[in-house]
């Protein structure tokens, strides 16, 4: 890292870091600090709305056409432009990267900057149109990434099917929390209420997008890293089946080899459309012949039925909703009812939501390796993390759902955990068929964003990873008076992050919907056919 050896403290070698990192924002991208100044300090202790303030038209770095760019055109507008010539890959790729140095400044969501490489190369993705050429599907576009994946010259390349890769986004510390804090390149803010956590680990993914400062971003999920920044930044944000979309090599900070429940990469983005538009882009070019790790699956055109046999996910009494989250359940169930879904109300006995999250988190406890990492750079651990301990232990008080693990070695809890994984998805198999379930409906956490570290566990994604099912979730209302009244209590058993309306007035909320293994494609073609529902665009 720069000049400082491995060998220095993390402290110097974090302080060298952050500099060079600012330094790499040019100086005539860099928000006023009179217009800074005009909200409250810290914004991480002052609620702040910066999507409704206006905060990055207002900070006058980026020009009308630029703002146009970057607010009047979704994945596929950008797109069908680029390729006819009415915007330029330069132009559009110089707008982002203003757009996002000013997120940066802003709620602190970047990580790494390419925006000069990214400049070269739209202007060779350019003089390749001219010629009438094109490097790919996604010719052109800028897209961000999260920090765990490799980009050539830079700590942590993917040539993305022609995209432009300009930035990096903000991770928590291990990855492994709904937070994006590390002690690295510290908080990443919430866009919609500053002082709450935009989710994680793919969070600085999730606010980047909210504040539109890129048109299609990528995250990673294994407990719900995608989901979560969605639900909490009010995007869409789609967990694919494993080893669809391709990931190896990627950076982490796991034991290699200790892989029992996958991570997958997957999409982010405004509208449901721009995350079709990256699958058929992914999935067409065959990454399997460059990733090892990748299903060669193509992508498969499918069609939806007029009305669907929904699912719903019941509310867990170990993990209550909080007001707006189970009202805004409610009120999808009763919009899809009303256009004339049918919806099954599934059992807590058939979801065994508890059950699964314990299988996943023993399983995760097996490898501590990210631990022994941090713990060999004596760096401390953030207060995410530290809480998600908490609660956890907290938990274990509970009468387990599994059998006593203390006599077995490594080997012999893994057996056990394999065993009750594959009884789970089987008793899901059997569920499916038996209600004949076209898609399902679930809350995707028991609250939306909540106040800096005080997440917990992600009870609600966790188990789809566990199954291996895709996965998406759809902005749908915010927390709002009707919320107001309502009182949130927990009781003996119950874990839930704490209930404030007055701080959570305004989040965005969601909700979350699922089909079986490798049913992506039905998947995404239902999401957006519930999605319109709900939109009121049928």
């Amino acid at each position: 890292m720069g000049s400082l050896g491995q060998g220095a403290p993390w402290q110097e070698r974090v302080a060298e870091k952050r500099e060079a990192c600012a330094n790499r924002i040019p100086k005539a991208w860099r928000v006023p600090q009179n217009f800074l100044s005009s909200f409250q300090a810290p914004l991480s202790d002052h609620k702040t709305d910066l999507i409704q303030e206006q905060a990055v038209r207002k900070s006058g770095i980026l020009t009308d056409r630029e703002l146009e760019i970057t607010e009047q055109y979704d994945v596929a507008g950008l797109l069908s432009a680029l390729a006819s010539g009415k915007l330029t890959s330069a132009e559009v790729t110089l707008a982002y990267c203003k757009r996002a140095a000013v997120a940066q400044q802003l709620v602190s969501c970047l990580t790494e900057t390419m925006f000069e490489e990214a400049q070269a190369r739209a202007e060779y993705l350019d003089n390749l149109r001219a010629q009438g050429k094109s490097a790919g599907p996604l010719h052109g576009l800028p897209v961000s990434i999260k920090d765990n994946f490799q980009y050539k010259g830079r700590e942590a390349t993917i040539g993305m099917l022609g995209a432009v890769i300009y930035v990096k986004t903000n991770v928590p510390q291990t990855m492994m929390t709904a937070e994006a804090d590390n002690n690295v390149f510290g908080r990443t803010l919430n866009p919609w209420n500053t002082t709450l956590g935009p989710g994680g680990s793919s969070g600085g993914e999730g606010a980047l997008i909210a504040l539109r400062g890129s048109p299609l971003g990528v995250g990673t999920d294994i407990g719900g890293s995608v989901r979560i920044p969605a639900t909490c930044c009010g995007t869409y944000g789609f967990r694919t089946s494993a080893a669809r979309v391709p990931n190896g090599g990627m950076r982490v900070c796991t034991t290699s080899g200790m892989k029992f429940i996958l991570s997958c990469a997957g999409p982010l983005s405004l509208d449901p459309n721009g995350i079709e538009t990256f699958f058929k882009a992914i999935f067409n070019a065959r990454p399997a012949l460059y990733d090892s790790t990748v299903l060669d699956i193509p992508w498969r055109q499918v069609s939806t039925k007029p009305t669907l046999r929904i699912g719903v996910v019941p509310e867990n009494p170990n993990f209550p909703l909080h007001p707006p989250v189970r009202r805004v359940l409610a009120e999808a169930a009763r919009l899809l009812k009303a256009q004339g879904h049918e919806i099954i109300p599934l059992s807590q006995k058939e979801c065994q939501l508890l059950e699964a999250n314990e299988i996943a988190w023993n399983t995760f406890s097996l490898d501590q390796g990210a631990i022994r990492h941090m713990q060999a750079a004596g760096e401390p651990p953030v207060p995410s993390l530290v809480h998600l301990g908490k609660v956890i232990e907290g938990l274990k008080l509970q009468k387990p759902t599994l059998p006593d693990m203390s006599g077995l070695d490594s080997m012999g809890k893994l057996a056990l955990l394999n065993t009750r994984k594959a009884e789970i998805r089987e008793s899901y198999r059997k569920m499916w068929l038996h209600h004949d379930l076209d898609i399902c409906l679930a809350p995707p956490a028991q609250s939306s964003a909540v106040a800096h570290d005080n997440f917990g566990v992600a009870p609600y994604t966790t188990f789809l990873n566990l199954l291996d099912y895709p996965a998406c979730v759809i902005p749908f209302g915010k927390v709002g008076e009707l919320d107001a009244k309502e009182t949130f209590e927990l009781k003996e058993g119950q874990v839930a992050p704490p209930w404030n309306y007055e701080q959570l007035k305004g989040a965005p909320c969601s909700i979350q919907v699922f089909t079986t293994t490798l049913r992506d494609e039905e998947c995404l073609e239902m999401t957006k056919q519930i999605d319109r529902c709900l939109k009121g665009k049928i």
